[in-house]
């Protein structure tokens, strides 16, 4: 070429060498430009660049007309340990053996497996034995003829008959000789034993001692059941299987290969030579198997998930045994594969950890449900909110009524529950709550409203409180334990739970205000210890504002039908990440993707509560608020049906409310202090009263509810000292309200 030639093609025609760039010179300034890399083969018209003229590299600057490879070796000599800093390191302990929930059913499944196995052929040993009886005929039969087999070298037969054959007569009587070598030796080692028996019988005393006849008798039975087992056909086997196993195969790499090759996507198709790898072996996993798969270049998690039904295919197992999911950790074609034993919706659900008693805490993660493996999955509601979204009768409201029941359980936690269908499903916790309405009529949908424009000021209220407290005491500026539990400042956790919120958001009176009201409760009420708790049937941008949707911190999606459901209740692109609720099937109910109660979407199938043990959690709910003092507003018999100001007396309730869990006696003045910070609009007139005048105003009105003030021993907060005062016994409180509640069921 000149030197006015502007791009020179250098290359090789070796296809394992790098691509290269050209580079191309400016005629007239000079300069060096990258240009696109090209192929590393030459055009037929030119010849290769000798070796000596490869490109050269000076201060980060191209040569003119010199091209440069583009895959440089690696010459960083790296120490061999940082090819493992980043690398997995494989669990030290069995997966069975790391959660205690997981070895207890490991254990339990052992020895019930055992021990119906042990009790099982235990019942059938008679019958065994009388199959072994009657096949000992036959056993004996194959036993005498191996026996005369061996003694006339039966198995040198055939060479004898391939000599006679060939006339090769030396071959033969070298055979014969050999033959009858060992018939001769046989029939000696056959007589020495018969005559060592002989001497044995003989030499036996008379009479034969018990022991010795056991023996014998033993000996004779397992001959017999020798003999049995001998003649026992291969098809009919003398004991039957005590548990018949019902367990797919192992799943193996092949398996997976051969699934994965047959879902029909082209870059895994096998003929194209794409290379489906595992970065991990194939592990058991709870009751399933588990598989990291990387797929072929190109192909995605989210590629495999919607085609989860022909992958269920591939694999030859039901549709509720196949659960892909995306390595939200890893690279977008790394697909973590869970194939269980049997459906996720027919596997025995382990019973909810507080159906039969303890309390809940609501700072920490409530129980829920189950994952695909058995695991328990705990749900943290404080400082979140949830939205529980699915189609009718999917299991949308039992999923809400164990939440809310773990929430009773909490005697701290005031509790407002509005049920818009109007059947009743969540009636179990009018024990428990402060406001409870159930109904779709305009008076439920109104009194829910009003709750939640009482919840917004307590918003208001509560944010001034915290702003007051000493930074040591409230350093982070939200509830705490400890301050949830002192009922004088009123930061209780408070939880409003709305089931079918789609009749209140599409009200046409009160959806705008509602939906208002319940966006500023999601924002700003978590720090303040309150919780919302939404659920519905039909998720889309008129039932359930944006503002709503968009900032609900937990979601947990049952079956829905298209992507813009699913997206409304899992979040935006939920659906193009693979996180698809449109995947469970009709026999899915209870089961759904729970999002934002751990790093990872996780499946998730939510603990069945009937409605007779929804009714004994109720209960033994009520009895702790009881016993705590927190049973206030519905649950003490109020009308919350009523606006504000209207509302009938509520004396009792509050009385019970400012009276700590480990108060037994109480001086009035305290009580009424108590009081006029509870409900200063009720109250208020009493503020002003001293202490003996603040006792008597308490005392007239308890005098309807038939309680009596007396003295009571305590400690005066401004001197220290103690002194007797009149107070009220918290026991007469409980009982009036118990009585109270008996009169009106009774009526």
């Amino acid at each position: 070429m000149t030197s006015t030639d502007t791009t020179t093609l250098v290359g090789t025609p070796d296809p394992d060498e790098s691509a290269l760039i050209l580079a191309a010179a400016d005629p007239a300034t000079g300069t060096v430009e990258k240009a696109p890399a090209v192929s590393n083969m030459v055009p037929p018209h030119r010849n290769p660049v000798p070796a000596e003229a490869e490109a050269e590299v000076l201060e980060g600057e191209l040569l003119p007309g010199r091209a440069v490879a583009v895959d440089q070796p690696d010459t960083t000599g790296r120490p061999i340990w940082e090819g493992y800093r980043n690398a997995k390191r494989q669990p030290l302990i069995a997966p069975w053996l790391r959660s205690w929930e997981t070895f207890q059913g490991t254990a339990a499944f052992a020895c019930r497996h055992y021990l119906h196995t042990a009790a099982y052929h235990a019942l059938r040993v008679p019958l065994y034995a009388l199959h072994l009886l009657t096949r000992a005929p036959r056993g004996l039969g194959r036993a005498l003829g191996a026996a005369w087999r061996w003694l006339a070298d039966a198995e040198a037969k055939p060479l004898r008959a391939s000599a006679v054959a060939r006339d090769d007569a030396a071959e033969y009587l070298r055979l014969s000789l050999q033959r009858n070598l060992r018939v001769a030796t046989r029939l000696g080692l056959l007589g020495a034993a018969l005559l060592g028996v002989l001497i044995g019988w003989w030499m036996l005393p008379d009479p034969v001692p018990v022991w010795v006849r056991w023996g014998l008798w033993a000996l004779v039975a397992g001959g017999i059941a020798a003999l049995g087992l001998a003649g026992t056909p291969a098809d009919k086997p003398f004991a039957t299987r005590a548990v018949v196993s019902t367990e797919v195969a192992k799943l193996t790499s092949d398996i997976v290969i051969r699934a994965l090759s047959a879902v029909g996507i082209s870059a895994m198709n096998p003929a194209r030579g794409t290379a489906i790898t595992f970065p991990a072996p194939i592990t058991r996993d709870g009751p399933g198997w588990r598989a990291d798969v990387d797929l072929p270049y190109g192909v995605t998690a989210v590629d495999i998930i919607e085609r989860r039904d022909r992958l269920a295919s591939g694999l030859r197992r039901p549709l509720g045994c196949v659960w892909p999911e995306p390595a939200s950790e890893e690279h977008a074609g790394r697909l973590v594969l869970w194939v269980g034993d049997q459906p996720m919706n027919k596997a025995r659900q382990p019973a909810w950890p507080l159906l039969r008693g303890g309390e809940a805490d609501v700072f920490k993660p409530l129980p829920f449900g189950n994952d695909q493996r058995g695991r328990a999955v705990s749900i943290l509601l404080m400082f979140g909110n949830i939205l529980i979204g699915a189609m009718p009768r999917y299991g949308k409201t039992f999923a809400l009524r164990v939440l809310l029941l773990a929430l009773a359980l909490d005697p701290r936690v005031e509790m407002r529950t509005f049920e818009l269908k109007g059947t009743g499903d969540l009636s179990p916790l009018a024990k428990v709550s402060h406001h409870y309405a159930s109904g779709a009529d305009d008076g439920t949908i109104a009194a829910c409203v009003q709750s939640l424009r009482e919840v917004y000021k307590e918003l208001e209220r509560r944010a001034k409180t915290i702003s007051g407290l000493p930074k040591d005491i409230c350093p982070e500026n939200k509830v705490t334990p400890q301050l949830a539990s002192n009922r004088k400042l009123g930061l209780h956790p408070l939880a409003v739970s709305i089931d079918e919120c789609q009749e209140l958001f599409s009200h046409p009176d009160y959806g705008k205000e509602a939906g208002e009201l319940a966006t500023a409760i999601i924002k700003r009420g978590p720090a303040m210890g309150i919780i919302l708790i939404l659920a519905t049937q039909r998720p889309d941008k008129d039932s359930l504002p944006t503002g709503v949707s968009a900032n609900v911190g937990i979601r947990f999606c049952l079956r829905v039908m298209g992507q813009v459901e699913n997206d409304m209740v899992l979040g935006t692109s939920a659906y193009r990440n693979g996180v698809r609720a449109t995947m469970f099937t009709q026999s899915d109910k209870g089961i759904g993707y729970l999002v934002g109660a751990a790093d990872d979407p996780q499946i998730v199938r939510s603990s069945y509560l009937d409605g007779p043990a929804s009714e004994r959690v109720s209960e033994r709910a009520r009895a702790l608020r009881a016993h705590a003092g927190t049973l206030t507003g519905h649950a003490a018999g109020e009308d919350t049906a009523l606006g504000e100001g209207e509302r009938r007396d509520t004396l009792l309730a509050d009385v019970a409310a400012v009276l700590g869990g480990d108060e037994a006696k109480v001086w009035s003045e305290t009580v009424v202090t108590r009081l006029v910070e509870l409900r200063p609009a009720v109250y208020g007139a009493w503020a002003e009263l001293d202490g003996g005048g603040k006792a008597a105003a308490l005392s007239a009105a308890l005098k309807p509810y038939s309680i009596s003030t007396g003295q009571v021993w305590g400690t005066d907060p401004a001197t220290g000292k103690g002194a007797n005062r009149r107070g009220i016994d918290r026991s007469d409180i409980t009982t009036a309200i118990a009585e109270r509640d008996r009169k009106a069921i009774a009526t």
